[in-house]
């Protein structure tokens, strides 16, 4: 079965800072798949190339066999790739269901002075979206009102409205409690599961990535430094000697 996400030989430099070298991957429909690295690690660049905010210097990107290599942010965001962010980009003096809705018109092109936002297709899939996330008590309320982590929900509910066909979430728990961290994360992968998306997640957090991935990539200088299941990176020796700092 072909991929639904490859990148071949991707190379990006920042004058002589190596962000990624020669990164090739290919990534299955349904996989939940976590990168991890130290800062620097070439994760965020990588994630970055993906979605369009950075070109890479060589190298290809496929989505289902079509390349998108040179197209912009909102052009891959149509074709099925969308993103959460560890800041959540949120309009704070909107309403959760308003900016629910911004991110729908947004994702699908349909954002104009001339057409309206608030049509009942976007308002049902919004509506839906927030009880999935067990945020539907919430919908009207302003999002400077809400705490960190129902902005972090929200964030990633958003990333869904347009039906994707591949998440990218750069740190979901960061900045949530410990208490809260597994709850929040049951929660993000009940609702991506009846989905049926591909989840790339970004994290830092190894009891995080046991639990919730089933395949980890790790990176450091850029480079990928291992790549299978859980248990298996995470006892390699380089992955413990770079990555985890666990090494004997």
């Amino acid at each position: 079965m072909s991929a639904l996400l490859s990148a071949r030989g991707l190379d990006k430099r920042f004058g002589a800072v190596v962000a990624a070298d020669n990164v090739s991957i290919d990534i299955a429909v349904g996989e939940h798949i976590s990168l991890i690295g130290s800062n620097g690690a070439g994760k965020t660049t990588f994630v970055n190339m993906i979605t369009g905010y950075l070109k890479p210097d060589r190298g290809q990107i496929l989505l289902e066999g079509s390349d998108i290599t040179a197209l912009g942010p909102r052009e891959i965001t149509q074709r099925g790739v969308a993103r959460s962010f560890q800041i959540p980009q949120l309009c704070a003096e909107m309403s959760m269901l308003d900016n629910m809705i911004v991110a729908a018109a947004c994702g699908d092109g349909a954002l104009s002075f001339w057409k309206p936002a608030h049509t009942s297709g976007k308002v049902d899939r919004a509506r839906a979206l927030l009880d999935r996330f067990g945020l539907g008590g919430h919908a009207s309320r302003r999002v400077a009102e809400l705490p960190g982590g129902v902005r972090k929900l929200l964030d990633i509910a958003m990333a869904l409205t347009h039906h994707p066909k591949i998440l990218l979430l750069d740190e979901p728990t960061s900045g949530v409690s410990a208490e809260e961290k597994f709850p929040m994360m049951d929660t993000v992968t009940a609702a991506l599961g009846s989905e049926s998306v591909t989840v790339l997640f970004v994290e830092h957090d190894m009891d995080i990535v046991t639990r919730y991935a089933s395949r980890v990539v790790a990176f450091y200088s850029g480079r990928i430094l291992a790549d299978g299941v859980p248990a298996q990176v995470l006892a390699d020796g380089e992955v413990r000697r770079h990555v985890t700092g666990t090494a004997d």
